[in-house]
């Protein structure tokens, strides 16, 4: 199948009959994929990792030789249309049938080594007891085939947008004047993608087992950034209702006074759900910090926490709008600086801009982040191992160091408590392909040979 043939119809036909395998032809150029052909992609791979089968689906970028074998199965499905008689006689004849052979002579193995890193820095603030605000986003990505999973959207766009929040507002604490009195604390989440691991580890490690950590102390609320690169849209999603006089609550009436004054076609929504402790899994990252009972939420511009926005391998860099996610991170800067420095109760005015001229957001820098990010698969079971990976890391890390103070990083094992989680190697494999005769070629084969024999042998009688 062409990415365009990936449709949920010709999927769950193709599990009817039984195929062997789905090879997924993934074009050299994604950008060119028009938006619905994307769209339609996204919501069967969706569905294809949720539904379990025995059948095999790979994904290969598509070459001159494949696109020829791939005419050849259109062709041959074509002729579907003749006759049975005819059909069947023309497939023993003429019909060619392909192989797919993936050339790995290793077992397929558990991975026992895998770690999960997260990083944390932070911006001290004013007094002694300064209550904490945490600012996180999960920086791996997921898709259909693990190699081919560049996450743009989600969660690049987060990333992003928290390394360039921590660039301005480190200008802000830099200066006793205008050094707020709140901790501003940052994180860098591993295994997002699979039920937030990496958040989860991080909370026990502060909560349970440091002596000192400012989640001991009065926080504020957690912001989660995730998927905040597209739309006209920006829902705050909680785990329950913010009551008056919160910091959520105050946070979120900053946040739609900016939108009105500013950019008054998006639209601020608040989604409600509730933790389901049946289930297994949670929805959104600030719920890891709900069932710790620490105030959190996530801003995205996506409303359902099962889109299939969240996890594709053509979330590339053709998929977002560099105008769109520099206006989110205004957006998100400028309420959580009227917040801090309480600039509604001191009478400023309700359009007053912190962020401008060398405080601004810069293209060039977050173009460069996101590029960056896009540039290798981040997928949770490649990073702790391939060195492209392991630098991608590396590189977030300096990152950190450069605008915050008090930087950790956390490294965890994974180890039997997460029975639920396990992740393989090789998930890069060579494919091969051949071209073959089906079995019935053999049948008439043989059956034309007996009877020119048998010609022979009674002519010569």
């Amino acid at each position: 199948m062409k990415v365009q043939d990936f449709t949920v119809e010709k999927y769950f036909e193709a599990l009817r009959q039984n195929a062997a395998a789905v090879l997924i032809l993934l074009p050299q150029n994604i950008s060119s994929v028009p938006h619905e052909t994307v769209k339609s992609f996204m919501v069967t791979e969706n569905e294809a990792l949720q539904k379990e089968t025995l059948i095999p689906l790979y994904v290969v970028p598509e070459d001159e030789q494949l696109l020829y074998m791939y005419e050849e199965v259109k062709q041959a499905a074509a002729s579907r249309t003749s006759s049975i008689f005819v059909r069947v006689l023309r497939s023993m004849v003429t019909a060619t049938a392909f192989q797919i052979l993936v050339s790995n002579n290793n077992a397929i193995k558990a991975i026992t080594d895998n770690t999960i890193v997260t990083l944390e820095g932070v911006l001290p603030g004013t007094g002694e007891d300064a209550p904490t605000i945490v600012i996180t986003a999960h920086y791996d990505s997921y898709g259909l085939a693990p190699w081919l999973s560049y996450g743009a959207d989600s969660n690049g766009s987060g990333v992003t947008i928290l390394l360039e929040l921590a660039r301005l507002f480190q200008k802000l604490y830099s200066s006793s004047s205008t050094r707020p009195q709140y901790n501003l604390m940052f994180s860098l989440t591993g295994g997002g993608k699979y039920n937030f691991l990496g958040t989860k580890r991080w909370i026990e490690e502060n909560l349970d087992h440091a002596e000192s950590s400012l989640l001991h102390d009065s926080v504020a609320f957690v912001l989660c950034l995730d998927t905040v690169a597209k739309g006209d849209e920006l829902y705050v999603h909680v785990s329950r209702p913010p009551k008056p006089d919160t910091p959520l609550h105050s946070f979120i009436q900053q946040l739609e006074e900016v939108v009105s004054f500013r950019f008054p076609w998006v639209k601020v929504g608040l989604v409600h759900k509730k933790i389901n402790l049946v289930e297994s899994t949670v929805a959104w990252e600030h719920e890891r910090y709900s069932l710790r009972r620490i105030l959190g939420f996530t801003l995205s511009h996506v409303e359902d926490p099962k889109s299939e926005l969240r996890g594709s391998i053509l979330d590339t860099m053709s998929q977002v709008d560099s105008r769109k996610l520099k206006r989110n991170g205004i957006i998100i800067a400028e309420a959580l600086a009227r917040y801090m420095y309480n600039l509604s109760d001191k009478g400023s005015p309700k359009d007053v801009q912190v962020f401008k001229s060398h405080l601004d957001f810069q293209d060039s820098r977050m173009s460069s982040l996101m590029s960056f990010l896009t540039s290798v698969p981040r997928a949770a079971q490649l990073l702790h191992k391939e060195p492209s990976q392991i630098l991608l890391v590396n590189s977030l890390e300096h990152e950190f160091k450069r605008y915050l103070q008090q930087v950790h990083r956390h490294t965890f094992r994974q180890d039997k408590r997460d029975p639920d989680i396990t992740f393989y190697d090789q998930m890069n494999q060579p494919i091969v392909m051949y071209r073959v005769k089906p079995a019935a070629f053999d049948l008439f084969l043989g059956g034309c040979i007996t009877a020119y024999l048998g010609i022979a042998y009674y002519s010569i009688q």
